[in-house]
Protein backbone atom coordinates (compact mmCIF):
# COMPACT_ATOMS: atom_id res chain seq x y z
CA UNK A 1 0.00 0.00 0.00
CA UNK A 2 1.30 3.53 -1.04
CA UNK A 3 2.18 6.38 1.57
CA UNK A 4 -1.07 7.85 0.35
CA UNK A 5 -3.36 5.17 0.69
CA UNK A 6 -2.49 4.49 3.91
CA UNK A 7 -2.62 7.98 4.63
CA UNK A 8 -6.30 8.35 3.45
CA UNK A 9 -6.98 5.06 4.83
CA UNK A 10 -6.20 5.65 8.57
CA UNK A 11 -7.92 9.46 8.05
CA UNK A 12 -11.11 7.88 6.54
CA UNK A 13 -11.41 5.47 9.41
CA UNK A 14 -10.50 8.23 12.07
CA UNK A 15 -13.04 10.12 9.78
CA UNK A 16 -15.93 7.52 10.57
CA UNK A 17 -15.13 7.06 13.51
CA UNK A 18 -15.37 10.36 15.19
CA UNK A 19 -18.04 11.67 12.40
CA UNK A 20 -21.52 11.19 15.10
CA UNK A 21 -19.42 13.34 17.30
CA UNK A 22 -18.87 16.14 14.93
CA UNK A 23 -22.09 16.22 13.66
CA UNK A 24 -23.64 16.56 17.44
CA UNK A 25 -20.99 19.30 17.67
CA UNK A 26 -22.00 20.95 14.36
CA UNK A 27 -25.70 20.91 15.83
CA UNK A 28 -24.63 22.07 19.35
CA UNK A 29 -22.82 25.50 17.86
CA UNK A 30 -26.07 26.36 16.14
CA UNK A 31 -28.27 25.43 18.61
CA UNK A 32 -26.02 26.99 21.83
CA UNK A 33 -28.29 24.65 24.54
CA UNK A 34 -26.04 22.38 26.79
CA UNK A 35 -23.81 19.59 25.46
CA UNK A 36 -20.37 18.49 26.33
CA UNK A 37 -18.43 15.93 24.18
CA UNK A 38 -16.37 14.82 27.41
CA UNK A 39 -17.73 14.26 31.17
CA UNK A 40 -16.20 16.33 33.40
CA UNK A 41 -16.43 14.00 36.85
CA UNK A 42 -12.77 12.70 37.01
CA UNK A 43 -15.46 9.55 38.42
CA UNK A 44 -16.35 8.87 33.96
CA UNK A 45 -12.83 7.91 33.48
CA UNK A 46 -11.26 4.42 33.99
CA UNK A 47 -10.23 3.76 37.87
CA UNK A 48 -6.68 2.16 37.04
CA UNK A 49 -5.91 5.47 34.72
CA UNK A 50 -6.68 8.15 37.93
CA UNK A 51 -4.89 5.97 40.12
CA UNK A 52 -1.77 6.14 38.23
CA UNK A 53 -1.77 9.18 37.02
CA UNK A 54 0.25 10.66 39.96
CA UNK A 55 3.05 7.85 39.73
CA UNK A 56 2.86 8.80 36.07
CA UNK A 57 2.84 12.32 36.70
CA UNK A 58 6.12 11.79 39.40
CA UNK A 59 8.39 9.84 36.41
CA UNK A 60 8.07 12.71 34.47
CA UNK A 61 9.82 14.82 36.88
CA UNK A 62 14.03 15.64 36.73
CA UNK A 63 13.77 13.88 33.11
CA UNK A 64 14.37 15.08 29.44
CA UNK A 65 10.81 15.38 27.74
CA UNK A 66 11.35 14.25 23.96
CA UNK A 67 9.59 15.68 21.30
CA UNK A 68 9.45 15.63 17.51
CA UNK A 69 11.59 19.26 15.95
CA UNK A 70 14.26 20.66 13.88
CA UNK A 71 17.71 22.35 14.40
CA UNK A 72 17.71 20.98 18.47
CA UNK A 73 19.75 23.68 20.17
CA UNK A 74 19.85 22.93 23.81
CA UNK A 75 17.31 22.08 26.62
CA UNK A 76 15.34 24.46 29.12
CA UNK A 77 12.93 24.20 31.68
CA UNK A 78 12.55 26.10 35.14
CA UNK A 79 9.02 25.50 36.01
CA UNK A 80 8.49 25.38 39.71
CA UNK A 81 5.18 23.66 41.03
CA UNK A 82 2.45 26.23 43.17
CA UNK A 83 2.45 23.82 45.49
CA UNK A 84 5.79 23.98 46.78
CA UNK A 85 8.63 21.81 44.47
CA UNK A 86 10.94 22.09 41.31
CA UNK A 87 9.62 19.98 38.01
CA UNK A 88 13.20 20.04 36.91
CA UNK A 89 11.88 18.53 33.15
CA UNK A 90 14.23 19.77 30.16
CA UNK A 91 12.86 20.18 26.99
CA UNK A 92 13.95 20.75 23.64
CA UNK A 93 14.81 24.17 22.26
CA UNK A 94 14.87 24.83 18.40
CA UNK A 95 16.85 27.10 16.35
CA UNK A 96 13.52 29.54 15.39
CA UNK A 97 14.57 29.89 12.14
CA UNK A 98 15.01 26.23 11.34
CA UNK A 99 11.90 25.67 12.78
CA UNK A 100 9.89 28.17 11.01
CA UNK A 101 11.52 27.51 7.79
CA UNK A 102 10.61 23.62 8.21
CA UNK A 103 6.97 24.64 8.82
CA UNK A 104 6.90 26.40 5.75
CA UNK A 105 7.93 23.82 3.68
CA UNK A 106 5.32 21.94 5.12
CA UNK A 107 2.41 23.96 4.37
CA UNK A 108 1.77 22.62 0.97
CA UNK A 109 1.49 18.97 1.75
CA UNK A 110 -0.96 20.00 5.03
CA UNK A 111 -3.18 22.15 2.54
CA UNK A 112 -3.73 19.29 0.44
CA UNK A 113 -4.42 16.66 2.56
CA UNK A 114 -7.79 18.36 2.52
CA UNK A 115 -10.66 19.34 5.56
CA UNK A 116 -11.45 15.87 6.12
CA UNK A 117 -8.35 14.53 7.25
CA UNK A 118 -7.25 17.27 8.67
CA UNK A 119 -10.49 16.71 10.75
CA UNK A 120 -9.69 13.71 11.33
CA UNK A 121 -6.29 14.26 12.86
CA UNK A 122 -7.72 16.56 15.07
CA UNK A 123 -10.88 14.63 16.41
CA UNK A 124 -8.77 11.60 16.91
CA UNK A 125 -5.63 13.72 18.68
CA UNK A 126 -8.68 15.21 21.19
CA UNK A 127 -9.78 11.75 22.24
CA UNK A 128 -6.60 10.63 22.70
CA UNK A 129 -5.93 14.19 25.24
CA UNK A 130 -9.38 12.98 27.00
CA UNK A 131 -8.02 9.92 27.85
CA UNK A 132 -4.66 11.42 29.04
CA UNK A 133 -6.82 13.56 30.91
CA UNK A 134 -5.90 11.89 34.80
CA UNK A 135 -2.46 12.72 33.47
CA UNK A 136 -3.27 16.40 32.00
CA UNK A 137 -4.59 17.26 35.91
CA UNK A 138 -1.36 16.60 37.20
CA UNK A 139 0.69 18.62 34.64
CA UNK A 140 -1.95 21.61 35.36
CA UNK A 141 -2.04 21.64 38.83
CA UNK A 142 1.64 21.50 39.56
CA UNK A 143 2.16 24.07 36.67
CA UNK A 144 -1.03 26.62 37.44
CA UNK A 145 -1.53 25.90 40.93
CA UNK A 146 -4.79 24.86 40.12
CA UNK A 147 -6.95 22.70 42.68
CA UNK A 148 -6.98 19.14 41.51
CA UNK A 149 -10.77 19.33 40.77
CA UNK A 150 -9.91 22.00 38.63
CA UNK A 151 -7.04 20.85 36.78
CA UNK A 152 -9.04 18.06 35.76
CA UNK A 153 -11.96 20.02 34.45
CA UNK A 154 -10.53 22.88 32.76
CA UNK A 155 -7.06 21.20 32.03
CA UNK A 156 -8.72 18.32 30.87
CA UNK A 157 -12.30 17.56 29.48
CA UNK A 158 -13.25 21.16 29.50
CA UNK A 159 -10.27 22.43 27.57
CA UNK A 160 -11.19 19.40 25.07
CA UNK A 161 -14.78 20.45 24.66
CA UNK A 162 -13.02 23.98 23.39
CA UNK A 163 -10.59 22.18 21.19
CA UNK A 164 -14.10 20.28 19.80
CA UNK A 165 -16.29 23.44 19.55
CA UNK A 166 -12.99 25.00 17.92
CA UNK A 167 -12.89 22.10 15.31
CA UNK A 168 -16.89 21.89 14.53
CA UNK A 169 -16.81 25.77 13.97
CA UNK A 170 -13.80 25.25 11.20
CA UNK A 171 -15.52 22.64 9.33
CA UNK A 172 -18.39 24.16 9.11
CA UNK A 173 -16.88 26.93 7.46
CA UNK A 174 -15.20 25.37 5.02
CA UNK A 175 -18.19 23.09 4.27
CA UNK A 176 -20.17 26.73 3.40
CA UNK A 177 -17.69 26.41 0.52
CA UNK A 178 -18.30 24.17 -2.71
CA UNK A 179 -15.41 22.16 -4.29
CA UNK A 180 -16.49 22.90 -7.64
CA UNK A 181 -20.25 24.06 -9.44
CA UNK A 182 -20.89 24.14 -13.32
CA UNK A 183 -21.81 27.76 -13.76
CA UNK A 184 -23.79 29.21 -16.92
CA UNK A 185 -24.99 32.34 -17.87
CA UNK A 186 -28.00 32.48 -20.29
CA UNK A 187 -26.18 34.46 -23.16
CA UNK A 188 -29.46 35.07 -25.00
CA UNK A 189 -29.76 33.85 -28.65
CA UNK A 190 -26.12 32.96 -27.98
CA UNK A 191 -26.53 30.13 -26.07
CA UNK A 192 -25.01 30.34 -22.78
CA UNK A 193 -21.61 30.98 -21.50
CA UNK A 194 -19.88 28.02 -19.02
CA UNK A 195 -17.78 27.52 -16.70
CA UNK A 196 -15.99 25.04 -14.54
CA UNK A 197 -15.18 26.71 -11.26
CA UNK A 198 -13.52 25.55 -8.40
CA UNK A 199 -12.50 26.89 -4.66
CA UNK A 200 -9.91 26.08 -2.63
CA UNK A 201 -9.17 26.24 1.02
CA UNK A 202 -5.95 27.97 1.35
CA UNK A 203 -4.41 28.06 4.56
CA UNK A 204 -3.03 31.67 5.89
CA UNK A 205 0.45 30.02 7.08
CA UNK A 206 2.06 29.44 10.15
CA UNK A 207 0.35 29.76 13.30
CA UNK A 208 1.99 31.05 16.29
CA UNK A 209 -0.13 30.38 19.54
CA UNK A 210 1.71 32.29 22.84
CA UNK A 211 0.42 30.48 25.85
CA UNK A 212 -0.70 31.85 29.42
CA UNK A 213 0.42 30.03 32.52
CA UNK A 214 -2.67 30.05 34.29
CA UNK A 215 -5.16 27.66 31.63
CA UNK A 216 -2.62 26.81 29.25
CA UNK A 217 -4.82 24.11 27.90
CA UNK A 218 -8.69 25.94 27.98
CA UNK A 219 -7.22 29.26 26.44
CA UNK A 220 -4.74 27.13 23.92
CA UNK A 221 -6.71 24.64 22.37
CA UNK A 222 -9.60 26.96 20.59
CA UNK A 223 -6.84 28.78 18.31
CA UNK A 224 -4.54 25.65 17.96
CA UNK A 225 -7.08 23.00 16.61
CA UNK A 226 -8.75 25.89 14.48
CA UNK A 227 -5.43 26.78 12.46
CA UNK A 228 -4.44 23.09 12.28
CA UNK A 229 -7.77 21.95 10.85
CA UNK A 230 -7.69 24.98 8.65
CA UNK A 231 -4.36 23.79 6.79
CA UNK A 232 -1.85 25.68 9.12
CA UNK A 233 1.43 24.05 10.67
CA UNK A 234 1.26 24.87 14.36
CA UNK A 235 4.28 26.64 16.79
CA UNK A 236 2.99 26.83 20.52
CA UNK A 237 5.04 29.07 22.86
CA UNK A 238 4.37 27.82 26.50
CA UNK A 239 4.90 30.18 29.07
CA UNK A 240 7.95 29.49 31.21
CA UNK A 241 5.99 28.31 34.17
CA UNK A 242 3.64 25.76 32.53
CA UNK A 243 5.09 24.29 29.74
CA UNK A 244 4.66 20.80 30.40
CA UNK A 245 0.12 20.86 29.71
CA UNK A 246 1.47 22.01 26.31
CA UNK A 247 4.67 18.92 25.81
CA UNK A 248 2.16 16.44 26.41
CA UNK A 249 -0.28 18.04 23.89
CA UNK A 250 2.11 18.04 21.08
CA UNK A 251 3.04 14.81 21.93
CA UNK A 252 -0.13 13.25 21.44
CA UNK A 253 -0.41 15.82 18.47
CA UNK A 254 2.86 14.44 16.70
CA UNK A 255 1.95 10.51 17.36
CA UNK A 256 -1.64 10.93 15.63
CA UNK A 257 -0.21 13.34 12.39
CA UNK A 258 3.20 10.72 12.49
CA UNK A 259 0.03 7.23 12.59
CA UNK A 260 -1.75 9.65 9.37
CA UNK A 261 1.21 9.58 7.36
CA UNK A 262 2.44 13.41 8.28
CA UNK A 263 5.20 14.58 8.70
CA UNK A 264 4.73 15.65 13.13
CA UNK A 265 6.72 18.77 13.03
CA UNK A 266 3.51 20.09 11.59
CA UNK A 267 3.08 21.08 15.41
CA UNK A 268 5.92 22.03 17.48
CA UNK A 269 6.68 23.47 20.84
CA UNK A 270 9.03 26.36 21.22
CA UNK A 271 9.97 26.53 24.28
CA UNK A 272 11.58 29.73 25.97
CA UNK A 273 13.29 31.24 29.33
CA UNK A 274 12.67 34.55 30.81
CA UNK A 275 16.30 35.41 30.14
CA UNK A 276 15.98 34.58 26.64
CA UNK A 277 12.08 35.51 25.61
CA UNK A 278 11.31 34.14 22.32
CA UNK A 279 7.49 35.20 21.47
CA UNK A 280 8.36 38.95 20.13
CA UNK A 281 10.87 37.32 17.72
CA UNK A 282 8.29 34.35 16.19
CA UNK A 283 5.58 36.91 16.31
CA UNK A 284 6.88 39.50 13.88
CA UNK A 285 8.70 37.12 11.77
CA UNK A 286 7.10 37.22 7.98
CA UNK A 287 6.65 33.69 8.14
CA UNK A 288 4.07 33.79 10.95
CA UNK A 289 0.54 34.16 9.59
CA UNK A 290 -1.32 33.89 12.58
CA UNK A 291 -1.50 34.39 16.77
CA UNK A 292 -3.25 33.48 19.76
CA UNK A 293 -1.80 35.34 22.54
CA UNK A 294 -3.23 35.16 26.04
CA UNK A 295 -1.85 37.27 29.05
CA UNK A 296 -1.12 40.82 29.95
CA UNK A 297 -2.53 44.03 27.93
CA UNK A 298 0.95 45.14 27.91
CA UNK A 299 1.90 42.38 24.94
CA UNK A 300 -0.95 41.78 23.47
CA UNK A 301 -1.25 45.37 22.66
CA UNK A 302 2.21 45.13 21.72
CA UNK A 303 1.21 42.46 19.60
CA UNK A 304 -1.66 43.94 17.80
CA UNK A 305 0.37 47.49 17.35
CA UNK A 306 3.72 45.57 15.90
CA UNK A 307 2.47 41.76 14.31
CA UNK A 308 1.26 43.79 10.80
CA UNK A 309 1.89 40.48 9.36
CA UNK A 310 -0.54 38.24 11.00
CA UNK A 311 -3.87 37.79 11.86
CA UNK A 312 -4.15 38.41 15.80
CA UNK A 313 -6.33 37.20 17.94
CA UNK A 314 -5.89 37.95 22.05
CA UNK A 315 -7.25 38.12 25.30
CA UNK A 316 -6.00 40.38 27.72
CA UNK A 317 -6.71 42.11 31.06
CA UNK A 318 -10.01 43.31 32.22
CA UNK A 319 -11.99 44.70 34.90
CA UNK A 320 -14.90 42.27 35.77
CA UNK A 321 -17.31 44.11 37.11
CA UNK A 322 -20.72 43.25 39.87
CA UNK A 323 -23.00 46.40 39.96
CA UNK A 324 -25.28 45.59 43.16
CA UNK A 325 -28.72 47.35 42.94
CA UNK A 326 -30.81 45.46 44.98
CA UNK A 327 -32.30 41.66 45.15
CA UNK A 328 -34.30 39.15 47.17
CA UNK A 329 -31.99 36.87 48.99
CA UNK A 330 -28.82 38.52 50.28
CA UNK A 331 -27.41 34.91 51.80
CA UNK A 332 -27.68 33.56 48.13
CA UNK A 333 -25.91 36.38 46.61
CA UNK A 334 -23.06 36.64 48.87
CA UNK A 335 -22.81 32.96 48.99
CA UNK A 336 -22.28 33.38 45.23
CA UNK A 337 -20.40 36.39 44.91
CA UNK A 338 -18.54 35.09 47.79
CA UNK A 339 -17.69 31.77 45.84
CA UNK A 340 -16.32 34.17 42.90
CA UNK A 341 -14.22 36.40 44.48
CA UNK A 342 -12.23 32.25 45.96
CA UNK A 343 -12.05 29.87 42.76
CA UNK A 344 -8.81 29.98 42.10
CA UNK A 345 -7.75 32.79 44.00
CA UNK A 346 -9.16 35.31 41.64
CA UNK A 347 -6.33 33.81 38.83
CA UNK A 348 -9.42 33.54 36.21
CA UNK A 349 -9.88 36.03 33.15
CA UNK A 350 -13.83 36.12 34.34
CA UNK A 351 -13.11 37.15 38.27
CA UNK A 352 -14.85 39.65 39.89
CA UNK A 353 -12.88 42.37 40.77
CA UNK A 354 -14.89 45.48 40.84
CA UNK A 355 -18.48 45.49 43.32
CA UNK A 356 -20.11 48.59 43.11
CA UNK A 357 -22.68 49.22 45.67
CA UNK A 358 -24.63 52.71 46.60
CA UNK A 359 -23.99 54.19 49.68
CA UNK A 360 -26.61 54.76 50.75
CA UNK A 361 -27.90 51.29 50.83
CA UNK A 362 -29.79 48.56 48.76
CA UNK A 363 -32.94 46.92 48.77
CA UNK A 364 -33.12 43.38 49.83
CA UNK A 365 -36.35 41.84 49.69
CA UNK A 366 -37.79 45.11 50.62
CA UNK A 367 -35.32 46.15 53.46
CA UNK A 368 -32.51 48.47 52.72
CA UNK A 369 -29.54 47.08 53.92
CA UNK A 370 -26.43 49.10 54.17
CA UNK A 371 -23.04 49.26 52.24
CA UNK A 372 -22.03 48.32 55.41
CA UNK A 373 -24.31 45.32 56.07
CA UNK A 374 -23.87 44.27 52.36
CA UNK A 375 -20.50 44.38 53.01
CA UNK A 376 -20.34 42.33 56.22
CA UNK A 377 -22.48 39.79 54.16
CA UNK A 378 -19.83 39.46 51.35
CA UNK A 379 -16.98 39.15 53.97
CA UNK A 380 -18.96 36.00 55.60
CA UNK A 381 -19.58 34.68 52.86
CA UNK A 382 -15.96 34.22 51.78
CA UNK A 383 -14.80 33.63 55.75
CA UNK A 384 -17.50 30.34 55.54
CA UNK A 385 -16.18 29.38 52.55
CA UNK A 386 -12.57 29.44 53.67
CA UNK A 387 -12.98 28.34 57.34
CA UNK A 388 -11.83 24.64 56.48
CA UNK A 389 -8.35 25.24 55.41
CA UNK A 390 -8.56 22.00 53.82
CA UNK A 391 -11.82 22.25 51.86
CA UNK A 392 -10.66 25.63 51.06
CA UNK A 393 -7.88 24.36 49.39
CA UNK A 394 -9.98 22.38 47.01
CA UNK A 395 -11.42 25.65 45.26
CA UNK A 396 -8.97 28.29 46.12
CA UNK A 397 -6.06 26.45 44.67
CA UNK A 398 -2.67 28.18 44.60
CA UNK A 399 -1.00 31.37 43.76
CA UNK A 400 0.74 30.51 40.39
CA UNK A 401 3.05 33.41 40.35
CA UNK A 402 5.27 35.00 43.47
CA UNK A 403 4.24 38.45 41.77
CA UNK A 404 0.91 37.76 42.92
CA UNK A 405 1.98 37.85 46.62
CA UNK A 406 3.57 41.02 46.09
CA UNK A 407 0.46 42.53 44.21
CA UNK A 408 -1.98 41.61 47.20
CA UNK A 409 0.67 43.58 49.41
CA UNK A 410 0.85 46.09 47.03
CA UNK A 411 -2.68 46.42 46.84
CA UNK A 412 -3.23 46.23 50.71
CA UNK A 413 -0.76 49.49 51.43
CA UNK A 414 -2.13 51.58 48.39
CA UNK A 415 -5.21 52.20 49.80
CA UNK A 416 -3.84 53.46 53.30
CA UNK A 417 -5.63 56.64 54.38
CA UNK A 418 -8.31 56.65 51.27
CA UNK A 419 -10.01 52.85 52.13
CA UNK A 420 -10.07 50.19 54.53
CA UNK A 421 -9.37 46.60 54.55
CA UNK A 422 -12.73 44.73 55.27
CA UNK A 423 -11.19 40.91 54.90
CA UNK A 424 -7.57 40.60 54.53
CA UNK A 425 -6.15 37.32 52.57
CA UNK A 426 -4.15 34.89 55.06
CA UNK A 427 -1.56 32.16 54.65
CA UNK A 428 -3.53 28.47 54.64
CA UNK A 429 -1.39 25.21 54.95
CA UNK A 430 -2.46 22.76 51.60
CA UNK A 431 -3.01 19.45 54.00
CA UNK A 432 -1.05 17.45 51.40
CA UNK A 433 1.63 20.44 50.10
CA UNK A 434 2.67 22.14 53.32
CA UNK A 435 4.67 24.58 51.41
CA UNK A 436 2.04 25.93 48.31
CA UNK A 437 1.45 29.37 48.02
CA UNK A 438 -2.47 29.21 49.40
CA UNK A 439 -3.87 32.51 50.10
CA UNK A 440 -7.71 34.26 50.51
CA UNK A 441 -9.12 36.54 49.26
CA UNK A 442 -8.67 40.44 50.10
CA UNK A 443 -11.24 42.29 50.63
CA UNK A 444 -10.76 46.47 49.91
CA UNK A 445 -13.39 49.00 50.35
CA UNK A 446 -12.97 52.67 48.89
CA UNK A 447 -14.69 55.43 47.16
CA UNK A 448 -15.87 55.76 43.88
CA UNK A 449 -13.46 58.82 42.86
CA UNK A 450 -10.38 56.40 43.79
CA UNK A 451 -10.60 54.96 40.24
CA UNK A 452 -6.18 55.17 40.04
CA UNK A 453 -6.90 52.14 42.81
CA UNK A 454 -9.36 50.27 41.50
CA UNK A 455 -9.64 51.08 37.60
CA UNK A 456 -7.24 48.68 36.45
CA UNK A 457 -6.62 45.10 36.88
CA UNK A 458 -5.18 43.43 39.87
CA UNK A 459 -4.47 39.53 39.47
CA UNK A 460 -5.06 37.78 42.07
CA UNK A 461 -7.21 36.97 45.09
CA UNK A 462 -8.10 40.85 45.65
CA UNK A 463 -11.50 42.61 45.48
CA UNK A 464 -13.05 46.60 45.59
CA UNK A 465 -15.85 46.82 46.89
CA UNK A 466 -16.63 50.82 45.65
CA UNK A 467 -18.77 52.66 47.42
CA UNK A 468 -20.91 55.11 44.75
CA UNK A 469 -23.49 57.63 44.86
CA UNK A 470 -26.22 55.38 44.00
CA UNK A 471 -26.41 52.96 41.09
CA UNK A 472 -26.70 55.62 38.21
CA UNK A 473 -23.16 56.22 39.03
CA UNK A 474 -22.33 52.39 39.61
CA UNK A 475 -23.39 52.36 35.92
CA UNK A 476 -21.78 55.18 34.70
CA UNK A 477 -18.52 54.43 36.30
CA UNK A 478 -18.87 50.97 34.81
CA UNK A 479 -18.99 52.22 31.38
CA UNK A 480 -16.17 54.43 31.72
CA UNK A 481 -13.61 51.99 33.42
CA UNK A 482 -14.86 49.39 30.46
CA UNK A 483 -14.25 51.41 27.72
CA UNK A 484 -11.07 52.13 28.20
CA UNK A 485 -9.98 49.08 30.35
CA UNK A 486 -12.35 46.13 29.03
CA UNK A 487 -13.71 43.06 30.53
CA UNK A 488 -14.55 39.60 29.80
CA UNK A 489 -17.47 39.69 32.62
CA UNK A 490 -20.08 41.97 33.78
CA UNK A 491 -23.01 40.55 36.14
CA UNK A 492 -25.83 42.83 38.13
CA UNK A 493 -27.80 42.28 40.96
CA UNK A 494 -31.25 44.09 40.60
CA UNK A 495 -34.68 43.79 41.00
CA UNK A 496 -35.71 46.71 39.17
CA UNK A 497 -36.98 46.35 35.59
CA UNK A 498 -35.73 49.76 34.47
CA UNK A 499 -32.13 49.05 36.03
CA UNK A 500 -32.01 45.92 34.04
CA UNK A 501 -32.70 47.04 30.73
CA UNK A 502 -29.96 49.75 31.21
CA UNK A 503 -27.60 47.14 32.71
CA UNK A 504 -28.81 45.07 28.93
CA UNK A 505 -28.00 48.12 27.44
CA UNK A 506 -25.00 49.16 29.02
CA UNK A 507 -23.56 45.46 28.58
CA UNK A 508 -24.49 45.63 24.54
CA UNK A 509 -22.52 49.25 24.38
CA UNK A 510 -18.92 48.54 26.28
CA UNK A 511 -19.66 45.10 24.09
CA UNK A 512 -19.17 42.30 27.51
CA UNK A 513 -21.13 39.49 28.39
CA UNK A 514 -23.74 40.12 31.28
CA UNK A 515 -24.75 37.73 34.02
CA UNK A 516 -28.02 38.87 35.75
CA UNK A 517 -28.64 37.73 39.53
CA UNK A 518 -26.68 34.75 39.84
CA UNK A 519 -27.27 33.02 43.01
CA UNK A 520 -27.23 29.48 42.87
CA UNK A 521 -24.78 27.12 42.08
CA UNK A 522 -23.67 28.82 38.19
CA UNK A 523 -20.95 31.39 38.58
CA UNK A 524 -20.35 34.80 36.50
CA UNK A 525 -16.33 33.05 36.57
CA UNK A 526 -17.65 30.38 34.67
CA UNK A 527 -17.90 29.99 30.52
CA UNK A 528 -20.14 27.25 29.30
CA UNK A 529 -18.72 25.29 25.80
CA UNK A 530 -20.63 24.88 22.79
CA UNK A 531 -23.04 28.01 24.22
CA UNK A 532 -21.36 30.64 25.98
CA UNK A 533 -19.08 33.00 23.89
CA UNK A 534 -16.00 33.23 25.99
CA UNK A 535 -15.32 37.17 24.99
CA UNK A 536 -16.69 39.46 22.63
CA UNK A 537 -13.52 40.94 20.98
CA UNK A 538 -15.45 44.13 20.79
CA UNK A 539 -13.31 45.84 23.90
CA UNK A 540 -10.36 46.38 25.21
CA UNK A 541 -9.41 43.32 27.00
CA UNK A 542 -9.99 41.01 23.82
CA UNK A 543 -10.34 41.48 19.98
CA UNK A 544 -11.88 38.18 19.89
CA UNK A 545 -14.19 35.62 20.80
CA UNK A 546 -14.06 31.66 21.46
CA UNK A 547 -15.71 30.53 20.02
CA UNK A 548 -17.31 31.99 16.82
CA UNK A 549 -17.12 31.95 12.99
CA UNK A 550 -14.68 35.04 13.19
CA UNK A 551 -12.26 33.44 15.48
CA UNK A 552 -12.26 30.86 12.56
CA UNK A 553 -12.85 32.34 9.27
CA UNK A 554 -9.72 34.95 9.11
CA UNK A 555 -7.15 31.41 9.44
CA UNK A 556 -7.99 30.68 5.81
CA UNK A 557 -8.30 32.39 2.49
CA UNK A 558 -10.62 30.48 -0.55
CA UNK A 559 -9.02 30.33 -3.57
CA UNK A 560 -10.64 29.90 -7.27
CA UNK A 561 -9.84 28.87 -10.37
CA UNK A 562 -12.38 28.93 -13.20
CA UNK A 563 -12.28 27.40 -17.20
CA UNK A 564 -14.58 27.04 -19.94
CA UNK A 565 -16.57 23.92 -19.04
CA UNK A 566 -15.86 20.80 -21.63
CA UNK A 567 -18.56 19.60 -23.90
CA UNK A 568 -18.79 16.25 -21.78
CA UNK A 569 -18.92 18.23 -18.89
CA UNK A 570 -21.42 20.82 -19.98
Amino acid sequence: MSSDAMTNSQATLWFSRHSPLLDQAVSAIHQRGYWAPFPEHPKAYPAESLASAAAEFQTLLGQPFELQGVGEIGRAGEEQSPYGFALGIHYPQYDPDTLLETQQSLIGGWRDAGPQTRVAVALEAIHRLNALSPLMAQAVQHTTGQSANMAFQAGGPHAQDRAVEAVAYSWDAMAEIPQSVLWRKPMGKRGQLSLTKRWHIVPRGISLSIACCTFPTWNTYPGLFASLVTGNPVVIKPHPDSILPLALTVKVLQEVLTEAGYDPRLVMLAVDTRPAPLAARLATDPRVRLIDFTGSSHFGNWLEQHAHQAEVFTEKAGLNTVIIDSMADITAVAGNLGFSLSLYSGQMCTSPQVIYIPASGVMVGGECWSFEQVADALVSSIAQWTADPAQACGFLGAIQSEGTLVRIQQCREAITGRGSVLLDSKSLIHPDFPSARVQTPLLLALASQDQDLYGKEQFGPIAYLVRTHGTAESLSLTRQTLLAQGAIALAIYTTRDDVLAQAENLAQDVAVSLSINLDGSFYMNQSATFSDFHGTGGNPAANTSLTDRGFISRRFVVVQSRRPATAATD
